[in-house]
């Protein structure tokens, strides 16, 4: 059968992990009997070596202009993003194997290059969460979401930072080689588990910066300690001391997001801890994080992170017993 020919687009500034995941996953696929195979080249626009954003130099094997076409068309992020994106002959052939392309994905800031390209115009993508604002503002005909490890929007995936590009690589073999395949390439990467797209690229309790605005702090960290109460808009303005209406103005502000949001987001994670740190029952871990049921708190997690609980706790508890 033929190859499945794959083409990473570099630049000067590239992040050297956000190739390799890709790279380094589809030659292990390979090793594990993908069929067909990945024919997987990096190519720049000059054909020459690019710097990646850590110092290194990364050679390429083949010139943009060169590629004739590809079935997958893949444009890594990096510090140089914004340089990237401002490059008209870059632009052009990314432009032009799209055209043919039969997926079109980018990692991390590499959505600006696909932005600039005008491939995301009208469609649902993500980035690296702290870069996600200066993308929408850019480029306000893109839907962007700071949340998702990686978005498929019809053929055009875009994916979070870094590490997440392997996220979306192993989606890549599940794709196009089934779920059985994929998860042995993902033992083999050492990984213990694809995460679905729509999980969370951070949880709000290991972020590294609290909101500065102290009404919000005040909001955040009651909910966060009284999950499983009332945590209506009105009962939230109380504790502030403030109208629902400016609360909701100071979440989406402070926390880019408003108060119902918020709490749905924080009382699943409480519940994702009490899963892997608990032998509860999900129907008392539900009563204790604030759903009305065990399949209220089923559906959400669902929605929310793209796995039941059952096996969140199952795959999370196999992930701490074997490290």
């Amino acid at each position: 059968m033929h190859e499945r020919r794959v083409v990473v687009a570099g630049y000067d500034g590239i992040e050297l992990v956000d190739v390799a995941s890709v790279t380094s996953c589809l030659a292990m696929a390979n090793r594990l009997g993908a069929t067909p195979a990945y024919a997987v080249r990096f190519a720049t626009l000059s054909g020459g070596a690019v710097r990646c954003d850590s110092g290194l130099e990364l050679s390429s094997q083949v010139a943009l202009q060169d590629v004739s076409g590809t079935h997958t068309l893949v444009v890594s992020g990096g510090l140089g993003h914004a340089a990237a994106a401002a490059d008209g002959g870059l632009l052009a052939q990314v432009q032009r194997l799209a055209r043919s392309a039969s997926r079109v994905a980018s990692v991390c800031t590499g959505a600006s290059v696909l932005a600039a390209a005008g491939l995301l115009d009208g469609r649902r993508a993500t980035t690296h969460w702290h870069h996600t604002a200066e993308l929408a503002a850019a480029y306000p005909a893109v839907r962007f979401d700071p949340a998702p490890i990686f978005v498929r929007d019809d053929h055009v995936w875009t994916s979070g930072g870094v590490t997440a590009a392997l996220d979306l690589t192993l989606a890549f073999v599940e794709a196009d080689h089934g779920a059985e395949l994929a998860r042995w390439v993902a033992m083999g990467m050492v990984t213990y588990l694809q995460r679905p797209g729509n999980q969370a690229q951070m949880s709000m309790f290991v972020r590294a910066r609290r909101p500065e605005h102290a009404v919000v702090r005040r909001v955040l960290d009651h909910v966060t300690a009284n999950p499983g109460t009332e945590l209506s808009t009105a009962r939230l303005a109380a504790v502030a001391g403030v109208s629902e209406r400016h609360l909701t103005r100071l979440l989406v502000a402070h926390a880019g997001q408003t108060p119902a949001r918020l709490v749905r987001q924080v009382r699943l994670e409480a519940a994702a801890t009490a899963l892997v740190t608990t032998d509860q029952a999900v129907s008392s871990i539900a009563k204790a994080t604030g759903f009305r049921s065990g399949e209220t708190l089923r559906q959400a997690f669902s929605a929310w992170f793209g796995i039941s609980p059952t096996q969140y706790r199952t795959v999370h508890r196999r992930r701490t017993q074997s490290s």
